[in-house]
């Protein structure tokens, strides 16, 4: 993420909400995986759409904010034959879903049917569900999802953005900071200019 698009993104959020948004949602996935019980994070996408971004950044995330469970474990909808067993998990694994799993959805555009059946399974069993998708076509997620935060538009860009945003409040634990202003010293860090080396 460059400085000009965060410093453009950090002018434009400002005074919208939106980064209380991003932060509140940081702060349930982060509680939700923490949580007595839990059992990992699951974070799936779309047959269109797999979420490799935030796969990466929570996985950053959890070895930096010492927190293991904020590491994802990606779930694909066509895993390749061969693939690496850290990238071999398919939809089957919400199948054996339930109390203590955390789901994370995330959808830039409509999820199709047969995830939707699964993603339902997985809350009927006692699993909690996160949804971050583009705010004009969540289809059916927006009700399965016990909170959701919706990006203003699936547009690659902005969310992307968002990904990295929740990815890095969910790294920091509630009681340092607020959401909002983790968030926003995040992005004074990354538009500010390089420290002068002295030596």
């Amino acid at each position: 993420m460059d400085a000009v698009r965060v410093s453009a993104l950090r002018e434009r959020l400002t005074g919208t909400g939106w980064l209380e948004a991003v932060g509140g949602f940081a702060g349930t996935l982060r509680r939700s995986v923490e949580r007595r019980g839990a059992d990992g994070l699951l974070l799936v996408g779309t047959e269109a759409y797999e979420p490799w971004h935030l796969a990466a950044h929570l996985a950053d995330e959890a070895a930096w904010s010492a927190v293991p469970r904020l590491a994802p474990t990606l779930l694909r909808h066509r895993p390749p034959a061969g693939a690496p067993a850290h990238l071999a998990h398919d939809l089957r694994r919400l199948t054996g879903a339930g109390r203590g799993a955390t789901v994370l959805v995330v959808a830039p555009e409509a999820a199709d049917a047969p995830l939707l059946e699964r993603v339902h399974d997985a809350r009927r069993h006692g699993a909690t569900v996160l949804a971050l998708d583009g705010a004009a076509a969540p289809g059916d997620l927006g009700g399965l999802a016990h909170e959701r935060l919706a990006v203003g538009t699936a547009a690659e860009e902005p969310f992307d953005l968002a990904q990295h945003l929740v990815s890095a409040a969910a790294g920091h634990p509630a009681t340092r900071r607020s959401p909002l202003s983790r968030l926003t010293a995040l992005a004074a860090r990354l538009t500010s200019p390089p420290p002068i080396n002295r030596w």
